[in-house]
Formats: C-alpha cells, structure tokens, sequence
C-alpha cells in the first residue's frame, strides 16, 4: 500500500503540478533521496519561488538526517541536494536568517554575499553572478506555473529580470549581456523604452503564470518590469508590489495599458504613523520633489482606458491626494474593492467623488482617512443600476452603494459624525467584514445594521455595550473574527455591571452575550479586554475551540485559573498577545508545552513573577516576540537562552530590560540573524557604545531603538541647534554628555563566538558614549531593506543625527526622533540638581515618498 502511494506521489512531483501540495504532506519526509534529486532535476518542477523549494528540502533534511544515524559523508552527500537551490533568487532575510542552520550555513553566506553584490553594482546581470559563483540564475518557469514570487530580494533590478527570465535558445550570453546595458539605460531613461523592445521578442511567454509578486523589491524600475511581465506573462492577472514606494501613479496607468488583464493591484506601503485626527501637530512642512513624466488628468481622460481593475490597494500611500483620486476614477468602471487606509493626503470630499464614480464597489477599506459626511452621503443615496437584483421592498435602501457593500472599514475616522454613522448602519445589509474601531458608534447605531451575513466585527474601543452586541451576535451567526478589545462599556458576565462606569441597566444579563457567542459562532480570531474573566472564558468554549488569534487588554481579569482553561479550550492557537494580565513561569511554560504551533507570542505590562526559567523551553516556531516591561531582571546570559530556545524569529521587541548593555547587540545579531524587526526601549546601555553588531542583521526593515544608552555616570545639560535634519523648522534639543570611563564588558557568553565581521565596525570610542551621529545614513546604505527608524535624541552621542538626502535614503521612509526634557524630581528639594529624569516633549517625523519629504513636529511620543 506505502508502496503504491509513493508511486503515485512520485508520478505527482515528477509531473510537475503538485509540487507546492506535495511538500506540504507530512508524508513528505518519506520521501526517498534519489527520488526527490530527481524531482529536483526534473524540467517539469512547479514552484512558487526558490525560497518554497528551499523550505521544502531543509524540513526533508531535518526530518531524516536528524531522525536517523549517519555517517558525517552521508550526511554531507544527503545536504548537497541544497546545491540544487539557485542562491541568487533567495529573499534576503530568508538567505540571512539560515546562516545559523546546520545545513545551509555556508550557503546562506554565499546566497548574501552574491545578494549584497548584486546590490552593489546594479548593472551586474545574473549572467555575470552566473560566470562568477558557476550557479545557474534563471528563475524556474514551466508550462504549469501559475505564480512568481520574487518578494523581499532586494537584488531583483530590470536588469537582473531580464537575464533570469527564461529565452529562447539562440539567444546566447554576449547578447544577454548587451539587452542588460539596454535595460540600465531604461531605468536611467524613462523615454529609452525603445531600447528593450528588440530584445522582447526572446523572451518566452508562459500563458499559465496569472500572479507576480515584487514586493519588497526597492531596486525594480517598474516601467521596464511592465514590458517584461507583458511579454513573458501575457495572462497575468494579480501583481503584487507592495513596500515599494517608487511605484508611481502613471506606473499603474502604464500597466493597464500593457496588461489590460490585470485585475488585481497591491501597492501597500507602511501606514503613517502621524493620523492627523489622532495626534496634535505643532508644526509641518513639505519639500516637493520635480515629478518626472506627470501625467495630468485632462491627457489620460482623452485616451481612454479599457480597465480590468476590480481590486486596488493603495494602504499607506501617502503620496496619493485628491487630484491622484480623480484621475483613478478614470479605473473605476471596473473597480469592486478599493482600500486607502492611511491615506492621510485625501480628504472627505475627495474620498466621496471617487466613490461616487465606483458604482460595483463592494468592499471599502478607507481607515485613519478624512472619510466623513460627504463619503457616507455618497454611499446612502440611490444609485439603481440596471441588471442589480430585486430586493424586498421592506429594504428602503437596496438601490444604494451602501446596501450592497460587503467590506466596510472605516476605523480611526473621526469625521463620522453620530448621525453619518447613524444613517450609514441604517443603509448596510450584506456586510461581511464591519469594522467601527475607535468610532462614535453607540448602541442605537449598531441597532440600526440589519445585516445577518456578518464574518468580521471591529468594535475596539468604542462605547457600544453588551446588550446591543448581543443582539447583532444573535442575528450574525457566522461571526469568525471578534474584536471588542478596550470597550469599557461591555460586559460580558453577571455581576459586574459595578464596576463598569455608569452603565445604565437594559434588562441585560451579562451572560447572554457569552451564550449567543457559544451557541452560534466558531471564532477564529479575538480581542477581548474589559469584561473578560475565567467565568465568562468558560461560557464561550465551544465558540473559541477553533481560535488561532488572541489579545487579551486591559480590562480582561483572567488571571492563573483562567489563562490555563485558555489552553486547554484553545488548543490551536497561534497567536496569543497578553497585555496586563497576571503572569507566572507556570503559565509561560504552559503556553509553551500547550501550543506547539505558535507562532507569535507578547506579554506586555503584565504583573507577576517571571524569571528566566520562562523561556529555557524550546520555541522552535515562534516568528515574533514581545517582552514588554515584563522582564526587567533579564541580562545578556538570559538573552543567549532566549536566542537558542527560539531560533526562527524574524521579529524583536524588548522594553525595560535595564541590564542590557552593547555586548547584547552581538548576541542578537548572532543568536537571530534573520530579524526584519528590531524594537529595543529602555534597555540599558544597549547603544551606549554605539551601534556596530546589529548590522550582522542583514534584512532590517524596521529598527527601533530608544532610551538605550541611559547608565549615565554624570550629566550636563547643554541647549544646541539641531543639524539641518530638523531644520526647517528649528527645532532645540537637549542632550547629554558624559563623563567618565566607559563600562567594563561582561564575560563572553556563547561557547564560540564567532568574530565581528569588518563591515560592522564603524564606532570611533573617542567620539563620546551614544548612537553615532550618522547612523540614520550609515542605516540607510548598509540595510537594504529598512524603511523605519525611531531613535531618541538623548541616546544621540552628538546631540543629534544628519539626515540622508533623497536619493541616498534608498528604501527608507520613515524616520522618527522623539525629544525629551529633563524635568526636576519633585520629591527631592535640597539636592534636585542630581535628581532630574528625562520626559518625552515632542517627537519629529521626516517621511519621504515618491512625491517629497515632509517633516512633521507632534506633541506625542509616536
């Protein structure tokens, strides 16, 4: 029978079509090796991207050269399979984070060295990696593709794709070479598009290929990237490019024109973190940049175009304003699915003209916008469309774009007034996925959505109470996700309605929203916060069996008791963030033991007692870990535990750990040197050297470091002007200088600690103690893939950082520098000049996009 199976198996990868199924069979691992060498080799191997085939070939290794006995050359002739994997179209934080893996190590090196050399010169081809390192570089295509995935290679240049791209067999490396220097000069030249065009022709076309992914891809200069996907993927429907900031406007209309069947578009970038209706804004300016190759409004309204788009993300882009909104409305006789969160240059009644124009709009994601009256009057009146299906006539409002919608976010928007919500609930009915977080929305306009078809539900931080929730729970069976985190207002068991402020009574037994959750709906995902206890934990079991996501915030009393039915009940769970719970060893060991599956886990400003016994167990799946002012006591010798009991991070965040100091930086680079996400506050004298071994993490995305550097042996206050980063507008800043000797090192902590690499050195030890001054274009070159930064001045050894200019930021978009003031204590009169503590004053933000730089000066500390 095994014996049949694996014949069918076999016949299955060899033909190419259920690879990508195949690996992920637990069966897999049964596998024989000559067999797999010969899928491997197979010309008919389908997959995503090398990074999947990858994946694929170390979990075989684990699973049969770890599970068995064998010799030292069996083991090596079994890992040469990994030579097979073509190292130059690995993601960068994949190839940098398997440096560590028994397996791979060598080959990760090579794969980042090729990567970084790619980068380095931008004309080099994969050709010349291929003459160089003897590895073949063609991207794996077949007649069964349906999918590239090139995302996060920072090595992916016009050039680069030109050569990778399967042609045809007279087409030899001399003239490769030549198409190459044309393709150079295109992304030098908007206007030399003619010079690619000869060399289209060699390009085979692969009809099955349906999706691109570029994302993360910073160097791809897309208006030549167009005319490659048009000719090699003729049927390409989805391409992804998300992270990529320099996709402009007209790229997209550049698109449509040459792919007339793409139908779906991904340009997210990272949201803004100033929302200007939730932050106080003391001063901003905006330095505009020429925009080459415009295209005005008038020009592409006299060409018409034949658009396809149904579904467009522009989430984050910031560089997108009302006049960018006019001329999309030029696509929108197709568009069905629309998302802008965090657009913060688009106004009301920008928002509202383009919707106006969107008559099959049925999904709208337009969060922590300007969206108010005028966008919400749009969507309410009738707008009757020929074909649309009849409703009852009990539904006065069928004939609306609000009636039909499916996706309504608009969560952060504070110009959604009570009566625009009001009437906005009135008129939906088929929504699937609501979300109202931070909304006015009140019981009587939750009362009004009539809706039964509900699948996700955000009501975070609202003032909506349990009585109406439970009526929509009752009319909404199919609820998956469910997030009422920080609704002081809810409760969700009997006999608490005390403690909740000024609840007024509505016949409501705080069990009923428990019952209705448990009797009707299977949650996949929460967020629970006020009302939440082990006894109301107990009452949603059935509902909560099937949970892959929690949060649980303030609020929520589960305590011991309850936290541990939370495993029990919950045994699938992935994600488990905790904020303001009590916590204890046994609970963390418990999580551990309990959920092997996990992939995130944060325990942030929670009370109890943890020691370092907590995370001594294995975690070999964790992706992302948050200790927030939770382990104070932990030191570089318990960071080194935590680096070999959870090998796979890709995401960091470490705040009020106070005994940290600048050897904690070689045990994070070492112990994870895969991390795309580093956020360290508050931790010690972590950069009080400054920063040198963090940059052995090649793929940084996003870096945050701040209050670092705070063993301050004796202060003096200095006023300086800061340099022409925060200027304009001026903008003083205290920093301080120290005095003394810099602190001992602590005692070597790994068995073998490998030696810092030469690119890593840069502190000069007589420039004083703190962050280098700069860093932030020191950051910016060397992390190819970083696009935010958070530093605090008073970690700045010089009182401030310079700025990079345009060109020389590369992928980065974000910088944020917070200011703080030393403020006296006021319980120490007679000797307050030693008794100061620094306390957050303002923060600046520089955010760069394809249209500028604008500098931003808020009262908050973001």
């Amino acid at each position: 029978m095994q014996l049949i199976f694996l014949q069918n198996y076999a016949q299955a990868i060899l033909q190419g079509t259920l690879w990508m199924w195949a690996v992920s069979c637990s069966s897999f691992s049964y596998v024989p090796f000559n067999l797999l060498c010969s899928c491997i080799e197979h010309p008919h191997l389908t997959v995503d991207s090398e990074k999947h085939l990858c994946e694929a070939l170390l979990g075989w290794l684990t699973s049969n050269v770890g599970s068995m006995e064998f010799s030292s050359n069996t083991e090596d002739d079994y890992g040469s399979i990994l030579e097979k994997v073509q190292l130059n179209l690995l993601p960068l934080w994949f190839a940098s984070g398997k440096r560590r893996n028994h397996y791979f190590s060598k080959l990760a090196d090579e794969s980042t060295s090729d990567i970084f050399s790619l980068m380095k010169d931008p004309s080099m081809s994969s050709c010349c990696v291929l003459r160089v390192s003897g590895r073949n570089s063609r991207i794996r295509l077949t007649e069964y593709t349906e999918k590239v995935d090139l995302s996060g290679c920072p090595q992916i240049t016009s050039a680069f794709l030109l050569s990778a791209l399967p042609c045809s067999n007279n087409m030899d490396l001399t003239l490769t070479g030549t198409l190459n220097r044309s393709s150079v000069k295109l992304q030098c030249f908007d206007g030399a598009r003619h010079l690619i065009s000869q060399s289209l022709f060699q390009l085979l076309a692969f009809e099955a290929v349906c999706e691109v992914d570029v994302s993360k891809c910073p160097n791809i200069h897309f208006e030549a990237a167009i005319e490659l996907f048009c000719k090699s993927f003729p049927s390409l429907k989805i391409l992804k490019a998300s992270y990529c900031s320099h996709f402009k406007l007209e790229t997209l209309f550049h698109l449509v024109r040459e792919c007339p069947l793409v139908n779906e578009v991904d340009l997210t970038t990272d949201v803004s973190p100033i929302i200007p209706t939730q932050v106080s804004i003391v001063s901003a300016t905006v330095e505009e940049y020429q925009e080459l190759g415009g295209v005005s409004y008038k020009i592409l309204k006299d060409k018409p175009l034949l658009s396809s788009i149904t579904k467009l993300v522009l989430k984050g882009r910031s560089d997108i304003d009302d006049m960018d909104l006019q001329k999309l409305s030029l696509l929108s006789s197709s568009l069905s699915y629309l998302n802008i969160k965090g657009c913060t240059s688009v106004t009301d009644m920008g928002i509202s003209k383009l919707i106006c124009k969107s008559m099959k709009l049925h999904s709208l994601v337009v969060s922590d916008t300007y969206f108010g009256r005028n966008s919400t009057l749009v969507l309410c009146s009738d707008s009757p469309l020929d074909g649309f299906p009849a409703m009852p006539c009990e539904l006065n409002f069928s004939t609306s774009l609000a009636f039909r919608l499916q996706k309504l976010h608009i969560g952060g928007c504070k110009n959604v007034d009570v009566r625009s919500l009001l009437q906005l609930m009135s008129c939906t009915y088929s929504l699937k996925s609501l979300c109202l977080r931070e909304t006015v929305v009140d019981d009587h306009a939750l009362n009004n959505f009539s809706g039964s078809s509900l699948e996700k539900l955000d009501i975070s931080e609202t003032m909506v109470s349990g009585a109406s929730l439970t009526q929509l729970v009752r009319r909404n069976p199919g609820l998956k996700l469910f997030k009422v985190r920080s609704c002081r207002k809810l409760s969700l068991w009997e006999g608490r309605l005390e403690v909740v402020e000024a609840l007024p009574y509505h016949g409501f037994s705080g069990e009923e929203l428990s019952f209705e959750l448990s009797r009707r709906c299977t949650l996949e995902g929460a967020e629970f916060g006020w009302g939440l206890s082990p006894f109301s934990l107990k009452n949603l079991g059935p509902a909560i069996r099937s949970l892959r996501t929690i949060t649980v915030g303030l609020g929520g009393t589960l305590g011991e008791y309850g936290l541990e039915l939370l495993l029990t009940v919950c045994p699938l769970l992935e994600a488990v963030v905790l904020h303001f719970q009590v916590i204890s060893d046994n609970i963390v060991k418990r999580i551990v033991e309990s959920l092997k599956h996990i992939k995130v886990l944060g325990l942030c400003y929670c009370l109890g007692g943890l020691s370092s016994l907590s995370f001594q167990l294995s975690m070999p799946n964790l992706r992302k870990l948050r200790l927030e002012r939770v382990t104070p006591w932990m030191t570089n010798d318990d960071l080194v535990t935590l680096t070999r009991s959870c090998t796979s991070l890709i995401e960091l965040s470490l705040s009020g750990c106070t005994h940290l100091n600048s050897d904690s930086q070689q045990i994070i680079s070492y112990g994870w040197p895969g991390l795309i996400s580093i956020h360290l506050e508050d931790c010690g004298e972590v950069t009080s050297e400054g920063v040198s071994s963090l940059f052995d993490c090649k793929a940084i995305e996003d870096l945050s470091l701040r209050h670092t550097g705070e063993n301050r042996v004796e202060e003096k206050l200095v006023q300086v002007q800061l340099p022409p980063l925060l200027d304009p507008p001026p903008f003083h800043v205290f920093f301080c200088h120290h005095k003394g000797q810099l602190s001992s090192r602590v005692m070597e902590h790994f068995d073998v600690v490998p030696p810092t690499s030469s690119d890593s050195s840069g502190v000069d030890p007589t420039q004083g103690r703190g962050i280098q001054r700069n860093f932030i274009v020191d950051a910016a070159s060397r992390w190819p893939m970083l696009r935010k930064i958070a530093l605090d001045l008073c970690d700045a050894n010089e009182g401030g950082f310079d700025s990079p200019s345009y060109a020389g930021r590369f992928s980065l978009n974000t910088v944020r520098i917070a200011k703080c003031k030393q403020q006296r204590c006021s319980l120490d009169f007679q000797c307050f000049e030693n008794c100061r503590k620094s306390v957050h004053k303002e923060t600046i933000i520089l955010e760069w996009n394809s249209k500028g730089l604008k500098t931003i000066i808020v009262k908050e500390r973001v």
